[in-house]
């Protein structure tokens, strides 16, 4: 079709078909900057310069159809001066994030920037980022399966449901795994049972007493009845010394009550 733009071929070396394919892409279908690209330039070995001479480079791939672009036509678009772009242009090839490849343009045979090393470098640590998550999740899935083989789980699961007559939710299941790991199995129940005391079947009221009890670095049941017995001593004491206080102002008042009848 005349006046066209035929689209240049690459003889593509022996390396990853998906960096090639992100190559294609990226030239191809339009120019973005994806946040795993500024996120990541930094560990390719890019620095900033180098970063927009890449940029500036698949731009002009792009609109213009440069496949080679001289340092004294990137200084047109950046601030640096053409012996910067020229030396930096020289260290991405040292580096193997740029390279130069053959192109075939209607039939013609054109030397060209490459751009498949510096997405493969990309791709490494997309794949590196992908793998340490996929890590995590398995983690963090084994973590919940062990726990909720836990016989330990399972009984108090159990006895949830049977004092609050009802099916547990899965955030409520949860949140008993959670007290089960950092709490003693005893002490969940016994919170439990003190709320079911005085008609408070309701998780936040629970979770109150187990953090009131982790807090003060309680871990066994006699530990739990020690401090109970100590706070209700010095509840005890804090009574007294009210109702004495309280006294004291009344025989004051009736002193003063009497003498003013006797005078």
């Amino acid at each position: 079709m005349a006046g066209k733009r035929s689209r240049p071929i690459k003889v593509y070396r022996e390396g990853d078909l998906l960096s090639a394919f992100g190559t294609d892409l990226l030239a191809g279908h339009g120019l973005f900057v994806p946040s795993l690209l500024l996120r990541a330039y930094k560990r390719i070995g890019l620095s900033d310069l180098g970063m927009m001479i890449i940029l500036q480079l698949l731009c002009l791939r792009l609109e213009e159809g440069k496949l080679y672009a001289r340092p004294e036509e990137l200084a047109e678009y950046l601030t640096a001066e053409v012996e910067e772009i020229a030396s930096e242009l020289e260290r991405l090839q040292e580096k193997k994030i740029l390279g130069l490849a053959e192109y075939y343009v209607e039939g013609q045979k054109i030397i060209g920037f490459d751009f498949q090393p510096f997405f493969e470098k990309l791709a490494e640590i997309w794949a590196l980022s992908r793998s340490s998550e996929l890590e995590t999740i398995q983690r963090e899935g084994k973590e919940r399966e062990e726990g909720l083989d836990d016989a330990e789980f399972g009984q108090l699961y159990s006895l949830f449901e049977q004092e609050f007559g009802r099916p547990l939710s899965p955030l409520e299941a949860e949140q008993i795994l959670k007290w089960r790991q950092e709490m003693p199995p005893e002490l969940v129940r016994e919170a439990l049972r003190r709320a079911v005391l005085i008609g408070k079947r309701n998780f936040k009221y629970i979770g109150s007493i187990l953090s009131e009890w982790r807090k003060n670095n309680l871990r066994t049941l006699a530990e739990v009845e020690e401090y109970d017995r100590q706070f209700e001593a010095g509840r005890q004491r804090r009574k007294k010394k009210t109702e004495k206080e309280t006294e004291g102002n009344q025989d004051k008042k009736r002193a003063l009550i009497k003498s003013l009848y006797l005078s």
